[in-house]
């Protein structure tokens, strides 16, 4: 699709509905939604030093991780815009128990269902450093005319309908994909509106850059510490060793990696047997942008697309990244 300098989302999302017959209106506005919450979330964030934001809630979630004021926050502004027009029948978040039930708008049941991260990464704002908002669409599977339920949240990261992030970094960027490739807008803070500035992104083969946090290295399986080894070992006709960057957040992480070529690896260990990141609100939504830019993205075992999903909060083990980098990881994996 020609993409023309200075167009905005909106003016992206409509001329996408146009190319292919199969896009909705109702995702369109669906989209917007969730890019009007977003710039609600990023001007929060980037007040958050001189603003009473920053810190903890003095409470956990459902996961027994601290629940930052940030992650509460953005959660609440994010059902908020996702509930009022109505093209949303229920939303699953990583800050909620269970799923969040959305009454009809105006008597039109909704047609779809969101998974959401609402921030990624809150307890890095502390020190300045990048976080997101990672999110999933799906079609939802029960009757239109009936309630919302578990079956459609519980479906594998292959029906996803549309996926992306919102990073809140140096700049604000938007990444999302319908399954018609990859595309990154950014936030002009004088005007308010995402501009497309990444068209059709897409993952260099053979990257440089291997994220891990190798401060767990010992809990890592052998695998994982032979992939580590080949990075690191001296071949300058295969340009290596390779370069680790670890930020420690998510989306910022997956961000470099996507634009500069790279992996990323969070492996199970002793301590995290099924993993850390949890299956529909990050691996998920990152391994089909993963896949639309010309990655691969596993478990260690298989497509993380493929893996059927058995309760909300589900962790798995997960690897993202660039073609080449992914091919080696398997070949140690299977040695």
């Amino acid at each position: 699709m020609e993409c023309l300098a200075g167009t905005t989302l909106g003016e992206f999302i409509i001329r996408q509905q146009a190319a292919y017959p199969h896009a909705t209106g109702e995702l369109s506005t669906l989209l917007s939604s969730l890019q009007r919450a977003a710039r609600v979330v990023n001007r929060e964030i980037n007040r958050a030093g001189i603003s009473d934001v920053l810190g903890s809630m003095d409470q956990l979630n459902v996961q027994g991780e601290e629940q930052q004021k940030l992650d509460w926050f953005a959660n609440e502004r994010f059902k908020e815009a996702l509930a009022a027009r109505g093209e949303v029948c229920g939303l699953a978040s990583e800050e909620e128990d269970g799923f969040v039930t959305f009454s009809p708008v105006n008597k039109r049941p909704g047609k779809y269902v969101v998974l959401i991260d609402p921030l990624d990464g809150s307890s890095n704002i502390d020190v300045n450093i990048s976080v997101g908002t990672i999110f999933s669409i799906y079609r939802r599977v029960s009757p239109i005319d009936g309630p919302v339920v578990l079956a459609d949240f519980l479906q594998p990261g292959s029906e996803q309908v549309a996926a992306g992030y919102i990073i809140y970094g140096s700049s604000t960027m938007l990444v999302y994909s319908t399954g018609q490739g990859v595309n990154g807008f950014t936030l002009d803070p004088s005007l308010g509106s995402f501009f497309l500035s990444h068209p059709n992104m897409r993952i260099p083969q053979q990257g440089r850059i291997y994220s891990i946090n190798e401060g767990n290295y010992v809990d890592f399986p052998p695998g994982v510490k032979r992939f580590i080894k080949e990075c690191q070992r001296d071949c300058p006709a295969e340009n290596r060793p390779y370069t680790s960057r670890y930020i420690g957040s998510l989306v910022a992480d997956f961000h470099r990696n996507l634009i500069k070529g790279g992996i990323y690896l969070y492996p199970p260990g002793t301590q995290l047997p099924d993993g850390k990141l949890r299956l529909l609100y990050e691996a998920n939504p990152l391994a089909f942008l993963m896949e639309q830019a010309g990655g691969m993205a596993t478990n260690g075992d298989v497509r993380l697309l493929t893996l059927q999903p058995e309760s909300l909060h589900q962790r798995t083990p997960c690897y993202l990244g660039s073609r080449q980098l992914m091919l080696l990881l398997s070949a140690c994996l299977c040695h």
